[in-house]
């Protein structure tokens, strides 16, 4: 519901057909395999799906979808300098909040750099599209230049960080002004109320 009241539900379509694909094979398994099945549902010639192995599968899925779109939402309708801008503004420390904004733009920065390489192989004369053997033998010399390519932008963000005082321990300054709303203080109020409430009720029920 949420995923649809933010308008980013096509956008977790891709996720979504990947997780259940894992997920059918979860079902498949643990219908057949699990050590705790009894109750036969059906058969289907020699194969027999048993009710507690669906019942044990569906349960994961419904945690592994809850997981899911819980990181979707907060990854489509957040940006990721917001939030870690606002987290250190909590009080959080800076040197997290970096690692935190990294590990977001590492991903973006790899998949561009790899288009950039491959088109530039193709310029070369290397083909890279075709069957599967093709396919993988134009990726792997993608890897070095690649995991290089990385390593080099990480020092020198490092370096530009420092020239910056990013290490400095004087009171640091802000470029954006923090946005409140009205209703900001009683929605994080419930919600903190919502997370203690199920923390407990995971914990003693």
């Amino acid at each position: 519901m949420l995923l649809i009241a933010a308008k980013v539900i096509r956008k977790t379509i891709p996720v979504f057909s990947f997780v259940f694909l894992v997920l059918i094979t979860v079902v498949i398994i643990q219908g057949l395999f699990k050590p705790e099945n009894e109750t036969a549902l059906f058969q289907i010639g020699p194969v027999v799906m048993y009710k507690e192995g669906l019942l044990y599968a569906l349960m994961i899925t419904l945690r592994v979808t809850n997981i899911v779109s819980s990181f979707m939402i907060l990854v489509l309708t957040t940006k990721p300098s917001d939030l870690v801008e606002t987290l250190v503004r909590k009080g959080m420390s800076p040197r997290i909040g970096y690692v935190i904004v990294s590990v977001f733009q590492i991903i973006p920065e790899m998949i561009s750099s790899m288009g950039t390489i491959m088109d530039a192989q193709r310029a070369r004369g290397m083909e890279t599209e075709g069957n599967l053997f093709v396919r993988t033998k134009a990726f792997l010399p993608l890897l070095g230049p690649v995991i290089l390519g990385s390593l080099i932008n990480t020092k020198e963000r490092a370096m530009a960080l420092e020239v910056r005082g990013f290490n400095s321990s004087a009171p640091k300054t802000y470029l954006n002004e923090e946005k409140t709303y009205n209703h900001s203080r009683v929605i994080q109020s419930v919600m903190l109320l919502l997370v203690v409430c199920a923390v407990t009720w995971r914990i003693f029920v």
